[in-house]
């Protein structure tokens, strides 16, 4: 596939320059009706291929895309992707059509008149209108889906996690029984103390440090970001979820899981994304690919930045409880 892609680049540029050539050498020479004739016909012939790439793309490269939100609120984030998605095909197929017919119908004739057309405040108003309607629409869609994953309510009793980078790692922190992280600085970072939390705050006490985030299925979960150094990203894609990791500030956002792990790769759509990565793994003669959850950082924040990454395991509530029970606090590593 890449190396078809790279011999239409190579004839795409090629032809160009051909055309290029030829306009050059026509300063002076005026169109006839044959020419016009051949040009529109050429346009025709342009439209059918752009519409054959377009659906090409969208049943052939699907597999690219990222299988049904793994979270609640990235529903909606896909909602608008695909309300988007499909106003800008519906209008963009019908303009390439209008265009390019267009370019046939009136193509020159010796024979035929420009009619001159002024304008039409009728037509203004509408193609002006319908827009601005639609595009104040799915901003407001955005906002309300924006505030769903920033801001949580004092009823919804979220889960407290803190997720802290640093070039090139993640770490994370549980909040302990009381649900309330202690507090955190870059100035108490001393030994194993690598998340910088100030363990005289009777909050840190309980706090949980790990290297592998585990969340329970049906649970808020709020997130709380940290940055020791540069500018990182938190990325989530499969639960639709980003947000900028800012040193010497806490960004957040939360989201409630909706499928374990286990149920995600048993998803028909990532099982056949699987194979299709297996395939490719097993012609380079790689170990078999897996499907995981991860946390990615979207930042180009370093030479390492390629590593930055966190695998996320989604399990049910008494698999959490279980798992969580099991690690030490931040009172019995730090001493």
């Amino acid at each position: 596939m890449l190396a078809l892609f790279y011999i239409f680049i190579a004839v795409a540029l090629g032809v160009s320059f051909w055309q290029i050539t030829r306009v050059m050498n026509l300063r002076g020479v005026i169109a006839n009706d044959k020419d016009n004739n051949t040009q529109g016909k050429i346009a025709l012939g342009f439209l059918v291929f752009l519409y054959a790439m377009m659906i090409y793309c969208l049943i052939a490269l699907n597999v690219l895309m990222l299988p049904e939100s793994a979270s609640i609120e990235g529903e909606h984030d896909d909602n608008l992707f695909s309300i988007t998605f499909w106003l800008i095909g519906v209008v963009q197929f019908a303009m390439q059509f209008l265009i390019f017919y267009f370019s046939y119908k009136y193509r020159g004739n010796k024979n035929n008149k420009a009619l001159f057309y002024a304008d039409s405040h009728k037509l203004e108003l509408l193609w002006t209108s319908i827009p601005a309607v639609t595009i104040v629409i799915l901003i407001g869609y955005g906002l309300w889906a924006w505030n769903n994953i920033m801001y949580v309510g004092d009823d919804e009793n979220p889960i407290v996690i803190e997720v802290y980078s640093q070039q090139f790692r993640w770490d994370a922190r549980y909040a302990g029984s009381d649900n309330e992280l202690g507090l955190g600085n870059v100035n108490y970072i001393k030994g194993i103390n690598t998340m910088g939390v100030d363990m005289s705050d009777i909050n840190s006490q309980d706090d949980k440090q790990v290297t592998e985030l585990h969340l329970p299925k049906g649970k808020k979960i709020l997130f709380k970001f940290r940055s020791q150094d540069v500018l990182h990203s938190a990325y989530m894609p499969h639960f639709r979820a980003q947000m900028n990791c800012v040193p010497g500030m806490v960004t957040q956002f939360a989201f409630t899981p909706k499928f374990t792990t286990e149920e995600m790769r048993n998803q028909s759509e990532v099982i056949e994304k699987t194979k299709g990565i297996n395939k490719i793994r097993q012609a380079k003669g790689e170990d078999p690919y897996v499907f995981d959850y991860l946390l990615l950082c979207n930042k180009i924040c370093g030479a390492s930045h390629y590593n930055m990454q966190m695998k996320i395991v989604v399990e049910d509530e008494a698999d959490y409880k279980k798992w969580l029970a099991e690690q030490k606090t931040l009172a019995q590593v730090i001493k």
